[in-house]
């Protein structure tokens, strides 16, 4: 027993365990991330405001795929620039000197729109003697034979109601034209804004005016051919003596529902004027009241369609 007992002593008892340092690993990435940030920061630092400006527009053109310049200057060149600085200044009529000689359309009354443009070409003439201006009203001389054996020779006018003035135009010359007799205005359009509004004159181009310089021409010349076929006819009716078959039978009359011309005319169909201010005038019929055998007819003048009240005896339908 004594041999497998084991001193004790309070003062000298020690134990000893075995202590193994625990494993310490390297950590890099902090190290490498916050050199990194600094290394960004001292190079932003470093970089100028323009060079900035250059890597975030380079960043801009790598993520969007597209150069955003070239969509820029795109937007720029649609957006209309502003002619004028103010609104009063578009207001100007002096400003019309600018553009040079050109063509305005002048309204006048349809029934004397001959004797309307004369009137405005004297009245230039004497009030204005230094300023250069032409006035020109299309219309077909029509020739007709009467019985007497005579040729009479009278003016229709193309658009009536319209009359072509060219000259530099002014407040002046403006205000001067529509106080004439007859005048009802110029062709243009409103500018302005809440405060006060004006309507002013729209010139026409000169690719428009060739082309109604044509239109009379062709028109002129078509109408004397068919006077002339008209006279070789006549003459050729006279030479040959007529003789009607005498007949027993009296004529039949003709109903009035067979001859109506309401029965061939509908909403939308192309008509054709045959007489009245508008001769020879196409459009499209929009509205007819059979009661009042009134009808309404839509011109298109100048890129705007016109509504005129017409006779149904002074239509006929379009045939296509």
């Amino acid at each position: 027993m004594a041999q497998g007992l084991l001193l004790w002593s309070p003062c000298h008892l020690r134990f000893f365990l075995p202590f193994t340092p625990p494993h310490r690993t390297k950590l890099t990435t902090p190290l490498s991330i916050s050199a990194t940030l600094e290394s960004q920061n001292d190079t932003t630092q470093e970089l100028t405001a323009r060079e900035r400006r250059r890597l975030r527009n380079e960043r801009r053109e790598t993520k969007m795929g597209t150069n955003w310049r070239e969509e820029v200057e795109e937007r720029l060149l649609k957006k209309p620039k502003k002619r004028y600085a103010s609104w009063t200044e578009e207001l100007n009529l002096d400003t019309l000197a600018n553009l040079g000689p050109q063509w305005w359309i002048v309204r006048v009354s349809r029934v004397r729109g001959q004797e309307t443009a004369e009137l405005i070409a004297r009245l230039l003439a004497r009030n204005f003697p230094h300023v250069p201006f032409e006035v020109y009203a299309p219309a077909v001389k029509v020739k007709r034979k009467l019985k007497n054996g005579s040729i009479s020779v009278k003016p229709k006018p193309l658009f009536p109601g319209c009359v072509f003035l060219r000259c530099i135009m002014n407040k002046e010359i403006h205000d001067f034209i529509r106080e004439c007799d007859g005048v009802g205005g110029f062709v243009g359009s409103k500018v302005g804004n809440t405060k006060r509004q004006i309507n002013k004159p729209r010139p026409v181009s000169e690719v428009d005016m060739e082309e109604i310089f044509k239109k009379a021409k062709e028109e002129q010349e078509n109408h004397e051919r068919e006077f002339e076929e008209e006279q070789q006819e006549g003459t050729l009716d006279s030479a040959i003596p007529n003789v009607e078959p005498q007949s027993d039978s009296k004529p039949k009359r003709q109903s009035k529902k067979s001859t109506d011309p309401l029965k061939r005319l509908s909403p939308g169909s192309t008509v054709r004027v045959v007489s009245g201010n508008f001769a020879e005038f196409e459009g499209s019929l929009k509205k007819i009241n059979r009661k009042t055998r009134k009808v309404t007819v839509g011109f298109t003048l100048f890129g705007k369609e016109s509504l005129v009240d017409l006779d149904v005896n002074e239509i006929v339908a379009e045939t296509t």
